[in-house]
């Protein structure tokens, strides 16, 4: 699952079905596997909208 959402993330384009298949070979529904998907989709949104307005990192949150 991590490594699915690490590739959706970092490189949309070259998930495949195979990657779906991986998944549902490992005991996810196709909820489970929806739901990955809209999680990790939702994550890179926010994150994104919240870089391209200048949000500010919280207090607690480490600079890389």
């Amino acid at each position: 699952m991590l490594t699915h959402a690490v590739k959706l993330t970092h490189t949309p384009a070259r998930v495949t079905r195979d990657d779906v298949e991986a998944l549902r070979d490992a005991g996810f529904t196709d909820r489970d596997i929806l739901d990955i998907a809209e999680t990790t989709a939702y994550y890179a949104y926010v994150n994104r909208l919240a870089s391209g307005l200048g949000v500010p990192l919280e207090h607690w949150i480490p600079e890389d």
